[in-house]
């Protein structure tokens, strides 16, 4: 069973059961453009009691239960869906979730949600389409709107900002005139949102394809100070903005190599520190990052180098990520780039061949262990790897140079 058969399942059984029940928010959306969903999310004017007692307490959990969502568990292939009862919310103190909430019918659940675009519900079995916000006029417009009033919508969930941000560089839309005002008006008011919640948002946005469109529409939103500090002033040379703009469109790579790109130009320990705090960014994804910055531009003429000075490099995890960022400097091929790609495609004992000695061999040769050691092993490895040397013989003859 898939993901979509199992939500459909899903919807039926509530609908034999007597209730209401359709596909919600996102996967009518992509449904509706031609993408495959990936993942489906029912609502309905059962109550999470009543849910529950359709599919069974050890079929479902009740984690969100305070807000009318209970998650139905399917078979391993199928995962999981989503079921949220008819709901509209109070009062949003916080910025971020309602108050309290009041079970109700689809009409007020669809004029309670964010856009218009996920506003809109699909009975998959009749493929019957709900619309009560005029959803698929504006996925037809190419438009992000907010359903009803843009500053109410905004001032309940202030994440909102950045998820209108995301979907319309994602879908290649604009932002509707009222709805764009609104986020800008608002955009300081971002602090108030869980830093796990924003680096949720720029991940997705930075590992789109789309990166660029998003940084930009970022900056006009004026959100891009608030998830990078005194980035405004820093991006303030049309030159430097415009080629950042330039190197995230020819980007193939992943999130941390986005992250190296947009900080590079204003790199330093406390810039990444406010970015990485503010983000909640993980201990690899930082570790990640630093290492990218420190390293990508070793790759740019990496032929005219030492082979001992680049196979350290391309042996690491970060490698790949690294040689993403320097080849999306310039649109002309480097060669350095292909020199590196071209190493990558080795075998690994050719890339990275065993030590001819270890640190037992020089035990073996009658030297003590002190700080020497490392300062001698590094130096037959580079003689190996640069070619100065390729047998054990001649590794000890170099050792026995070397300690006299």
């Amino acid at each position: 069973m898939t993901p979509r058969s199992f939500s459909v399942e899903v919807v039926e059984k509530l609908q034999n059961a007597g209730f209401d029940a359709f596909w919600a928010g996102g996967c009518v959306r992509d449904q509706i453009l031609g993408i495959e969903p990936q993942d489906y999310d029912v609502a309905t004017n059962a109550t999470p009691d009543q849910i529950r007692e359709t599919f069974g307490k050890n079929k479902t959990l009740a984690i969100g239960a305070a807000f009318g969502v209970i998650t139905v568990l399917g078979p391993k292939p199928a995962g999981q869906v989503e079921v949220a009862t008819f709901r509209k919310d109070g009062g949003y103190s916080d910025g971020r979730r309602p108050d309290n909430i009041e079970f109700t019918d689809a009409k007020e659940d669809a004029l309670r949600r964010d856009f218009t675009i996920n506003g809109m519900f699909l009975d998959p079995s009749t493929g019957k389409l709900i619309d009560y916000v005029n959803g698929q006029e504006d996925l037809g417009k190419r438009l992000i709107r907010a359903i009803g009033v843009p500053k109410d919508r905004i001032q309940e969930d202030k994440l909102r900002m950045l998820r209108a941000v995301r979907f319309a560089a994602t879908f290649e839309f604009a932002i509707e005139a009222e709805t764009l005002h609104a986020i800008q008006a608002a955009a300081t008011e971002l602090t108030v949102v869980s830093g796990e919640r924003i680096g949720t948002e720029m991940r997705r946005m930075l590992t789109h394809p789309n990166r660029a469109t998003a940084v930009s529409l970022l900056r006009e939103t004026k959100l891009l100070e608030e998830v990078i500090p005194n980035a405004d002033t820093l991006f303030s040379c049309k030159e430097n903005w415009d080629k950042l703009l330039s190197q995230l469109r020819r980007l193939e790579g992943d999130f941390e190599s986005a992250l190296a790109i947009l900080m590079e130009p204003i790199f330093t320990d406390s810039a990444f520190d406010s970015v990485s705090d503010g983000w909640k960014l993980s201990n690899h994804e930082i570790k990640n990052v630093r290492w990218i910055h420190q390293n990508w531009k070793t790759l740019v003429d990496a032929e005219q180098k030492p082979w001992s000075v680049i196979q350290p490099l391309l042996i690491q995890k970060q490698a790949p990520s690294a040689l993403a960022m320097a080849a999306c400097q310039t649109e002309t091929p480097l060669i350095g780039i292909d020199f590196c790609r071209d190493r990558l495609a080795w075998e690994p004992d050719k890339l990275d061949p065993p030590p001819l000695l270890d640190g037992g061999a020089l035990i073996q040769l009658g030297i003590k262990p002190s700080p020497k050691f490392s300062l001698i092993l590094s130096d037959v490895r580079t003689a190996q790897l640069d070619g100065k040397i390729t047998t054990t013989e001649q590794a000890v003859e170099r050792v026995r140079q070397m300690v006299g």
